[in-house]
């Protein structure tokens, strides 16, 4: 004789039972959510001085210590989820304003690292930006173009591994206009703290100058090439 109704009842409620949630401690989830700031090695710049240099460094490091605030006080107020409903709502919302401003700045500061050096004319990322946009002049005037347009962000120039295509946005802020997975290959601030300090409120353009003369195009290339493989 087989099993009773009942027993297969209860043989069903036992495999398809839902596994209680393990309660992880604060001080746990906020160790994995921490971030340190990274030093950078900035040579003597052509048109960017050491002083612009220094303060960009520690608004760098201000977005840093902000997304850990975040984070904390995220966790904080999800004591009480329902109470703190509109306070998280908010902190989400600048949360990525915070990551991504320090993940920017950490794509930006390696490209002046090193000191200036020429992309290579027969080098794989040369060559794409030539099968693409017709040459790598062609590609930095858009990197350029997209510089100048109104507003503080960035000028992003992204790779689509999928395709072989490459694609520009302007970045408003640190985290609106993303072209969301694809990694980005060249990261250019135009917020006015970039150039403010060397030259004025009107000298974006003289500071998208000196950061082509001062770029590692090497730094380029070595994110570029993996994407290929």
């Amino acid at each position: 004789m087989g099993p009773s109704k009942a027993c297969l009842v209860k043989m069903v409620r036992t495999v398809t039972k839902t596994p209680s949630a393990v309660t992880v401690p604060r001080n746990v989830i906020l160790a994995t959510m921490q971030y340190t700031e990274k030093k950078f090695v900035i040579p003597t710049l052509d048109g960017i001085s050491a002083k612009s240099v220094e303060e960009h460094l520690g608004l760098y490091g201000g977005y840093v210590k902000n997304f850990n605030a975040i984070s904390a006080a995220i966790e904080g107020l999800l004591s009480d989820p329902d109470k703190n409903a509109l306070a998280i709502a908010e902190l989400r919302r600048r949360h990525s304003f915070e990551f991504d401003g320090m993940k920017l700045h950490e794509l930006y500061f390696p490209q002046l690292e090193g000191g200036a050096q020429p992309i290579g004319a027969e080098s794989a990322l040369a060559q794409a930006l030539t099968k693409h946009w017709g040459g790598v002049e062609s590609a930095v005037a858009r990197v350029r173009q997209t510089a100048m347009m109104r507003g503080p962000g960035w000028s992003n120039l992204y790779y689509n591994p999928e395709n072989g295509a490459f694609h520009m946005s302007f970045v408003g802020e640190q985290h609106q206009g993303h072209f969301a997975t694809l990694p980005i290959v060249l990261a250019l601030d135009v917020w006015e703290h970039a150039y403010l300090l060397d030259h004025g409120a009107a000298g974006k353009a003289a500071y998208v100058d000196a950061f082509f003369k001062n770029l590692n195009w090497s730094v380029i290339e070595d994110r570029f090439v993996p994407l290929t493989k």
